[in-house]
């Protein structure tokens, strides 16, 4: 590694060989980041980072499946040579399930929320003092899509991690059961995004001593693989709202936030 590279900021993007995680890697490039990109798919990974940086200076490449804890493990291991530091992780890496099929669904929470979770957990000894978080999540996200009666559970001031999982866990068991409907669950899509986003309100509690601010961001519909062409914004600017969430404040945290503006959750 350069060791001029440690004066610049560095940002850690998961799910980033293509659609939001390329373009908020290219965006942060731009903003004087150095990148280290991430992908499940290698050489796919890999041909992204080099069209960023063909000479591998300021966009450095890293394998990573965020539901393999192996994966985040090795991540974790190699990243000492290839960044000092995290000042910005980004997590990005999603998919998506609104219909009725119980592994799509089973996936789509094992990505969107426990591989956010895990790989922060990992990450977070890289993360110094004013280092940042940014959770990429939807407005499916928002509380007005699960039952009312659901609500509390999840804005509990006093709401911890375990019992965050514990919530997590009662809806896939509802879903193995068929119940998630009557039990006032929305989609998988919509549940794995709501919990991402009462992590980010615990995380920004529990790591605001060091200093570290943690918040969410909605990109909007987007015309991605996963959004379709139908969706009203382009990449670059649902990108820019990654960014954007990425340069807040250090003292801007536990929020949820659209184009630079923090949102009601």
């Amino acid at each position: 590694m350069d060791p001029a590279a440690s004066r610049h900021p560095t940002a850690l993007v998961t799910g980033a060989n293509r659609g939001l995680g390329l373009e908020t890697s290219r965006q942060l490039l731009a903003q004087g980041f150095r990148v280290v990109l991430t992908s499940r798919r290698e050489k796919e990974g890999t041909a992204a980072a080099r069209q960023l940086d063909p000479n591998a200076h300021e966009v450095l490449y890293h394998a990573l499946d965020i539901t393999n804890m192996q994966s985040i493990s090795t991540l974790a291991a190699d990243l000492p040579a290839l960044a000092p530091r995290i000042d910005v992780l980004v997590n990005n890496a999603g998919v998506g399930s609104w219909g009725s099929n119980l592994e799509k669904s089973k996936e789509t929470v094992a990505v969107n929320y426990l591989g956010s979770r895990d790989v922060t957990d990992a990450l977070l000894p890289f993360l110094p003092r004013g280092g940042r978080i940014v959770n990429v999540s939807s407005g499916l996200g928002e509380l007005s899509y699960i039952r009312r009666d659901l609500r509390p559970r999840f804005t509990d001031p006093s709401l911890t991690r375990p019992a965050l999982d514990s919530l997590v866990r009662s809806y896939l068991s509802d879903l193995d059961s068929g119940n998630a409907k009557k039990a006032g669950w929305p989609s998988a899509y919509s549940v794995s995004k709501v919990a991402l986003n009462a992590l980010t309100w615990i995380l920004a509690r529990d790591l605001e001593p060091r200093g570290i601010s943690v918040n969410s961001v909605c990109p909007g519909w987007v015309r991605t693989d996963m959004g379709g062409r139908g969706a009203p914004r382009s990449i670059p600017v649902g990108a820019r709202s990654i960014v954007l969430a990425a340069m807040l404040p250090g003292d801007a945290t536990g929020g949820f936030y659209r184009d630079g503006k923090k949102i009601p959750w």
